[in-house]
């Protein structure tokens, strides 16, 4: 008996050292997350979006500073060798922070901002403010550098009705002067040569030309003169200023340049040079361009200038001694451009060679010489947009010739940064900075997951198919698992730095628990993006030709990857806000194929666009589409599309939002696909505004019905499928009357089910609408902060109220 309890009692301490030795070896393996570690990102991109201006850091040939300013408000400076962001300032958006202009000279970038409200100048290398002005009232129309001495000094800046000079060093204001005749004079340009005055060029459209000479030290008006130009309407983008401070015109209705000194008192008309002279000519329905250049705010501009005739040809002009004479002629050229390093000026062009690469060459500006060694080829991305700028780092080589580098913008935002000989550096898709529309696809399965769902096969094979279905699996498996296996004893005898684990089309895969999806992007510019949920990477894009800078988007997934051997299948909803036109774009959003269905064409402008939950034999969703005549438009309209509408016809119903009359209206679908009226709510146009409408997503997911309170009573929800969410604001902006007012409607009828007012409060706006709640953002006058309001919808059958 001693000796069986003393065995117990061994093997229950082995037990107990196996199990420890067990858990100790767990901990071994185990890992945690620090607290400083929570929040991180799995991977994160930032953009700056569409270049409005690009400068080149130029004080030294090693610089690899880009500075930019975009459309949305961002100065921010690249390193050109990779495109990675040194530092971003992001401004406030809409037009309070919309950038007027950037000025850079040396370490200093001088930007106006907010319609000219602020003057500010900013350090390049770190990206720290140096200094920040008020400036007067009045609209922004021109700024520029002002030297004196072959030093720059001052900025001046022009207004309307006003121009001042601001010290460059701490931006004190050094004087400021009224612009006579301001009411009807439009003054434009501001031009500074060094020579001790600012030139003030102003215009009567359709009648004469204003300039005005003021010293730079006390603003006095030097001299002042007007010119008869009756073919002038605006001096931009058909004017600048060549050689020693003469005024260059184009006009294409009477086929002339036009050359007018500045720096002279005498009142002499414009001189004419007749394009048919040079054996030039503008072509048809073309608003000609003249580009010129003044490396040096303190001195002169240069002699040379471009031409730009048709959107093809461009022309290297030249005047000398009042005699203009043609350097080069360049066509086909679709871009050109300036650049200077130390006293060279060169002049670069781009050239089409076909439909997938452009040329660049390299031209002496001083002669039209084409440069030796200095062709770049730079290919065009067949998923992207036509070349629209053209950026030039000039640089000297050792042997004292000109080297370059180019950044490329196109029309769909996208920058591309090349080195001679051709060589790709980077590309940035800015685009992203502003996507409008986005939806999470899933990935479709591989041909070894597609064989593990098919493995036992189907009974109608019967017992010896089933048995060979399942080895052919097996063996299937097996096949990649040996692929997998050579690929990793491959990899390993490479150095690291030459492993690459890319994602790409080919390689994606669904994962075993499907968390890995691909996120189809839409953005403002019109171009499409399918990005790894995992990586980040970019797998496909695709840009939309001939859509308008103001267009509006819906993305809708019609069809999913669960349908197989049926492709995946989105529409995006196109509309033009101008005409309100509106056209379908059908896709793969796996790999961003254009789809071999042909959409309807729609000839009126849409109203409302409905995703029902009816499918058609390919198990492609129904797409509903209503135009302003109230009539409706099914897509996919097949057969048996149909026939479902007709049956369900009596349960499909919409609603038409009209902002601007303050108007909800809801409809019916009937079995002819005519639409009936039901109900109509109007608020007061001139008391409150609708802000915004939602209502509740269609695979919305209810995590319980009820709410237990302490007494054990349940407080059920109020789930109304078609409950929308009206957000209103008041149209007076004056913060004791002011109110922001929310509505819950139910979609079907029309019964206001509750509404609530928050007064002293302001946009912007933005709730959620969800199950039973309503949470509502707004800015509150008195907190001086973001006011947070959510309301809750329960049923009480003792009560009539629901709130």
């Amino acid at each position: 008996r001693w000796r069986s309890l003393r065995v117990c009692q061994c093997s229950a301490m082995a037990t107990f050292v196996t199990c420890l030795s067990f858990f100790s070896v767990l901990l071994h393996f185990s890992a945690a997350v620090f607290e400083d570690q929570v929040g991180k990102f799995d991977w994160r991109q930032q953009y700056v979006g569409k270049v409005r201006f690009a400068y080149f850091d130029t004080q030294t040939q090693a610089s690899k500073k880009l500075l930019l300013a975009t459309e949305n408000n961002v100065i921010a400076s690249l390193n050109s060798r990779n495109g990675e962001i040194f530092w971003r300032q992001v401004d406030k958006a809409g037009p309070e922070g919309h950038i007027d202009t950037l000025l850079v000279h040396g370490q200093d970038a001088i930007m106006v901002t907010g319609n000219g409200r602020l003057l500010r100048s900013w350090e390049t290398n770190i990206g720290g403010l140096n200094w920040e002005a008020v400036l007067d009232t009045g609209s922004f129309t021109s700024a520029g550098f002002v030297g004196l001495q072959d030093s720059v000094k001052y900025v001046a800046v022009l207004k309307k009705g006003a121009i001042s000079l601001h010290y460059l060093s701490n931006g004190h204001q050094k004087w400021v002067e009224n612009l006579p005749d301001s009411e009807t004079v439009q003054y434009q340009a501001v031009y500074s040569g060094g020579s001790g005055e600012v030139f003030v060029l102003g215009v009567v459209p359709q009648s004469h030309l204003v300039v005005i000479a003021y010293n730079i030290e006390d603003g006095e008006i030097m001299k002042q003169r007007s010119v008869d130009a009756p073919w002038l309407s605006g001096l931009q983008p058909v004017c600048g200023v060549v050689s020693s401070g003469i005024l260059m015109c184009v006009d294409s209705s009477t086929a002339s340049l036009y050359t007018l000194p500045l720096d002279t008192e005498d009142r002499e008309d414009m001189s004419q040079i007749l394009l048919q002279s040079l054996d030039l000519a503008v072509a048809p329905d073309f608003q000609p361009v003249i580009t010129s250049t003044q490396p040096n705010p303190a001195r002169d501009p240069l002699p040379v200038f471009f031409l730009q005739l048709s959107p093809d040809h461009h022309i290297l002009l030249q005047l000398q001694d009042g005699i203009i004479s043609s350097l080069r002629d360049f066509q086909p050229a679709s871009l050109a451009s300036f650049a200077t390093t130390g006293e060279k000026t060169v002049a670069a062009v781009m050239t089409p060679k076909n439909n997938t690469a452009c040329s660049i060459n390299l031209y002496s500006a001083d002669s039209g010489r084409r440069l030796l060694d200095t062709s770049v080829t730079f290919p065009q991305d067949p998923t992207g947009g036509p070349p629209e700028r053209l950026y030039v780092q000039a640089f000297l080589k050792k042997d004292d010739s000109v080297g370059y580098r180019v950044l490329v913008q196109t029309v769909d935002h996208a920058l591309t940064f090349i080195q001679q000989p051709g060589r790709v550096m980077w590309c940035r898709e800015e685009a992203l900075a502003e996507v409008v529309n986005m939806e999470m696809v899933d990935l479709p399965l591989t041909g070894t997951q597609a064989e593990l769902e098919g493995e036992f096969g189907k009974k109608a094979d019967g017992l010896l198919g089933m048995v060979l279905k399942r080895l052919s699996s097996q063996f299937i498996l097996l096949q990649a698992w040996l692929a997998q296996l050579w690929k990793l004893f491959y990899d390993a005898r490479k150095p690291r730095s030459l492993v690459r684990n890319e994602v790409t089309i080919e390689t994606l895969a669904r994962d075993e628990f499907n968390l890995q999806k691909m996120m189809v992007m839409v953005t403002a510019s019109g171009k499409l993006f399918g990005i790894d949920s995992r990586s980040g990477a970019v797998l496909w894009k695709h840009y939309l030709q001939n859509v308008q800078p103001n267009a509006a988007f819906k993305l809708m997934v019609q069809r999913t990857t669960a349908h197989f051997p049926h492709p995946p299948q989105c529409t995006l909803l196109i509309k033009d806000k101008e005409s309100g036109l509106s056209t379908l774009h059908v896709f793969n959003p796996i790999f961003g194929r254009k789809s071999h269905i042909t959409p309807p064409v729609l000839g009126r402008p849409i109203l409302q666009s409905l995703l029902l939950p009816l499918m058609d034999q390919d198990y492609a969703k129904v797409l509903l589409l209503i135009d302003d005549h109230y009539k409706v438009t099914a897509f996919p309209s097949t057969k048996n599309v149909l026939q479902q509408l007709q049956e369900m016809a009596s349960s499909i119903y919409f609603y038409l939002v009209d902002a601007s009359h303050g108007r909800l209206s809801g409809f019916r679908l009937r079995k002819d696909l005519s639409t009936e009226l039901i109900w109509e709510v109007v608020m007061s146009a001139e008391v409150q505004r609708i802000m915004e409408v939602k209502g509740k997503r269609a695979n919305e997911h209810v995590h319980s019905q009820g709410r237990v309170m302490g007494d054990r009573s349940v407080l059920y929800k109020y789930l109304n499928p078609n409950l929308l969410a009206v957000v209103t604001e008041s149209t007076d902006l004056h913060q004791e009357r002011s109110f922001v007012g929310i509505f819950l409607i139910d979609g079907v009828t029309g019964r206001i089910i509750h509404e609530a007012v928050q007064r002293k409060a302001r946009g912007p706006v933005h709730f959620v609408h969800s199950e039973n709640w309503v949470v509502v953002s707004m800015l509150g006058y008195l907190q001086r902060f973001l006011l947070t309001s959510p309301s809750f919808l329960y049923d009480r059958t003792s009560q009539r109220e629901r709130f």
